[in-house]
């Protein structure tokens, strides 16, 4: 898959990440992906999964479901959820029961290779779904056959107390803008941005007029925490306050 990047912020935010709704002893890290038990188990949903939006990840399709829609798949074990973040994010919150496979191509032994081919999955991030997007794409081009990514993202799911564990679930997490610009002839593809010693990262799309924007929900940064930008064209490590201070178009 391409890469590429550009930045511009405006500014900082606080978003508060949701509490705990339960755990599994072990921080909720599992390997299956599936939720815990329930003992209440809701009606299933009328739902045209075919009826879904769609976005274009570099020529293929990938669904995006409805939050609403995969918490009843959650809650009635229908689905297996795969976290497409940097493990430092997962680390802090995620979705209980989730497996960490990491947007685009997973990691080492990754879980979700044992996963029946036929099985539904949900991919998920923060951003709301450019990670999660990406890794839903390379796991249909990889013969998956039934997999989604959640629209609204893993933010929307703690603002709605849906189950989540962590390591910090219950701290609040900084937000930052970023923007940029570059070459419309790389539309469609991504932008990535890291801070690597914590491995939390974000991505977002390049859209048609060459623009960006992507919001990173990265935890204890600082002004002068070094984050790695890439974009087709070249990489970029800066200080956080010199890539939140205005566009960044060449390195």
């Amino acid at each position: 898959m391409q890469r590429r990047r550009f930045l511009v912020s405006t500014g900082a935010a606080t978003v508060a990440l949701a509490g705990c709704l339960g755990g599994n002893g072990d921080g909720g890290t599992t390997n299956d992906g599936y939720p815990p038990e329930s003992d209440d188990t809701p009606e299933p949903m009328a739902v045209d999964t075919d009826a879904f939006e769609r976005i274009d990840v570099e020529g293929t399709a990938v669904p995006l479901a409805p939050i609403e829609v995969t918490y009843n798949w959650y809650r009635r074990r229908e689905a297996r959820f795969a976290d497409a973040r940097g493990e430092g994010q997962y680390e802090r919150a995620h979705i209980e029961g989730a497996a960490w496979s990491p947007a685009p191509e997973g990691r080492t032994n990754d879980p979700v290779e044992s996963w029946p081919r036929e099985d539904r999955i949900v991919c998920y991030c923060g951003c709301p779904h450019h990670l999660s997007s990406l890794r839903a794409a390379a796991l249909i081009e990889a013969g998956y056959e039934n997999v989604y990514v959640i629209d609204e993202g893993f933010f929307e799911w703690l603002e709605r107390e849906y189950p989540a564990v962590g390591s910090e679930i219950q701290n609040s997490v900084d937000s930052y803008t970023i923007a940029g610009r570059t070459d419309p002839v790389h539309a469609g593809a991504t932008v990535y941005a890291a801070h690597e010693p914590t491995d939390q990262r974000e991505a977002a799309f390049v859209d048609d007029d060459g623009s960006y924007e992507m919001t990173l929900h990265f935890g204890g940064l600082t002004e002068d925490s070094e984050i790695r930008l890439e974009t087709p064209e070249y990489e970029l490590l800066a200080p956080l306050s010199e890539l939140t201070g205005g566009t960044v178009t060449e390195p």
